[in-house]
């Protein structure tokens, strides 16, 4: 079983019971809004009340379509992606966007609070707003280019990568910048820009495929993730002719109150499927260890 994936499914159901919430209460301004109710006289004697009433349903119904957006592009992934090759990319990805559009939205509801028309503020600062792209173009183009990375599989967290003098592996991806923490533990900070237009060599994709396994660690076992990620390396040596043991990491997918989410990786050479069971079996029984040690705690 994925953890990452029910991680994903606990997550956008809870989002789901916020989504439902804001429609309740969408529809209920609607009422007032458009409904002949008491604070019909009231929002005609303050034009103000009724710009912010406007500007609200105007934010909240443009969420909710954001929502309904995000919530069908991830199902549409989960269900066509294969349990052992989901990853955060996407998720990371759709969820830049979603932060995006809410923000430009949140712009947009502030004009109408005011009572600004946003297409006649827009057109009356054109030469303004040229200026203002000029001044952010790299800042648009780093933006554009951390989109392309999310939603490519070329790069993913996780890798281990080498780009120009730098070799490390892959902890986050952002709207700006690439987040490496290399071998000797420094965090790298990488723009995108760069990432996209320098020669990258990723070691997790030479000759190799990474084996994956994702877990949940109880904070009550106060392990050291240094001293976790050894001990699962050390049941890796005696097939260190295959796996690429340097190219081993522990990384924390997820934190929550009683437990974090894990995932112990690997490179191993493609086509020893035959090993690879036997290695699937030895780490996972080496978890199933690490939980039996915490019940016996």
């Amino acid at each position: 079983m994925n953890h990452l994936k029910s991680s994903i499914q606990t997550k956008e159901n809870a989002k789901r019971r916020n989504f439902v919430f804001k429609l309740i209460l969408l529809l209920l301004l609607e009422y007032v809004f458009v409904g002949n109710t008491m604070l019909s006289p009231i929002l005609e004697k303050y034009p103000v009340l009724n710009n912010l009433l406007s500007a609200t349903i105007f934010l909240l119904s443009s969420n909710l379509i954001i929502s309904l957006g995000r919530f069908a592009a991830l199902r549409f992934y989960l269900n066509k992606t294969k349990e052992e090759r989901v990853q955060p990319n996407f998720v990371i990805g759709i969820n830049r966007i979603s932060w995006i559009l809410n923000v430009l939205i949140f712009l947009i509801s502030l004009m109408l609070a005011f009572g600004i028309k946003p297409l006649e503020f827009l057109t009356s600062i054109t030469i303004v707003a040229a200026a203002i792209a000029l001044l952010t173009k790299d800042y648009i183009t780093n933006i554009a280019n951390g989109l392309i990375i999310m939603f490519s599989d070329q790069l993913e967290i996780g890798d281990k990568i080498q780009i120009s003098k730098t070799t490390g592996f892959i902890r986050d991806i952002t709207l700006i910048n690439l987040v490496l923490k290399s071998e000797t533990g420094e965090t790298v900070i990488v723009p995108n820009s760069m990432v996209l237009s320098s020669e990258i060599t990723n070691y997790s994709r030479n000759n190799s495929h990474q084996m994956i396994f994702d877990f949940e660690l109880n904070n009550s076992l106060q392990t050291p993730l240094d001293e976790l990620e050894k001990s699962l390396t050390k049941e890796l040596e005696p097939f260190s002719n295959l796996v690429f043991l340097k190219g081993s990491q522990l990384t924390v997918l997820d934190r929550k109150a009683e437990h974090n989410l894990l995932r112990f990786q690997f490179p191993i050479k493609t086509g020893e499927k035959v090993t690879e069971k036997e290695i699937r079996k030895l780490i996972n029984q080496a978890i199933l260890n690490l939980n039996h040690a915490k019940g016996e705690a």
